[in-house]
């Protein structure tokens, strides 16, 4: 089965779930795919390709379970110094990903989004991309999402919205002092989406990565031993009932 084939389908096999609040946004740091090849003497492609298969998974729970919004860390701007044997299995999957999503996803209800500064990838990821999208926008700003970040880093995310800011303000289309924090998510990648709820760090790293820096100001983070190749729809489920646990008050009392 592809990867987004029958993506954010009904599982009808699925018990009803006692989650009493399921998050509208979740994104993922897809982490640990290198060491769990690692440690199966396996190359790191190999552990791609299987982290990829749980992204499939884990997406289509998503759904099931009525999460909009799925975002994941695919590709970060720092990816690029890495082996270039690796860089390229990557960029294969990517195609992988995106001609069958050009296939499936309309069926499917689900608008598939690439996220990120997409001017480096080779021109025929960009034309699959550009295919998506279209298709994406077919099915509005409410079907359900699944974005991938691809060539993102949060840094570079900002740094590119008070770039495109900043002209607006030279030709005299935006005025400095009606700058709000609204103008400056109007000109993120993730414009068009509401912030994540809940953001999931798994293989034991506990930091942020420069993953949606702007965004996550007030996410709920859930750390995990568990590498993502070994993600498990339960492992969803722990993540979820924790952020139910938690009390978001917003900076209130």
């Amino acid at each position: 089965m592809g990867i987004f084939k029958n993506i954010f389908g009904k599982n009808k096999n699925n018990e009803a779930l006692n989650h009493s609040s399921v998050p509208r946004h979740i994104a993922v740091i897809m982490d640990g795919n290198g060491r769990w090849a690692k440690k199966r003497g396996m190359p790191r492609s190999a552990g791609h390709a299987v982290g990829a298969e749980t992204f499939r998974t884990i997406a289509t729970y998503c759904k099931d379970i009525g999460v909009q919004y799925f975002t994941v860390y695919a590709f970060s701007t720092e990816n690029w110094k890495r082996p270039e044997q690796e860089v390229n299995a990557l960029m294969d999957l990517f195609r992988k990903y995106l001609t069958e999503a050009a296939e499936t996803m309309f069926e499917s209800g689900v608008a598939v989004r690439v996220i990120g500064d997409l001017s480096p990838l080779p021109e025929d990821i960009k034309k699959q991309i550009a295919e998506v999208d279209k298709i994406a926008d077919k099915l509005g700003e409410n079907a359900a999402t699944a974005s991938l970040c691809i060539n993102y880093g949060g840094r570079d995310e900002i740094k590119n919205a008070v770039k495109k800011i900043a002209e607006k303000v030279k030709v005299g289309e935006i005025n400095p002092e009606d700058i709000t924090e609204n103008t400056i998510s109007k000109y993120l990648y993730t414009a068009k989406m509401p912030d994540p709820d809940l953001i999931i760090r798994p293989s034991g790293e506990i930091r942020t990565s420069n993953f949606l820096l702007w965004q996550s100001a007030y996410s709920e983070y859930y750390f995990t031993d568990v590498l993502w190749p070994d993600f498990k729809t339960s492992d969803m489920d722990d993540a979820i009932n924790a952020f139910n646990l938690r009390n978001r008050r917003f900076g209130g009392v």
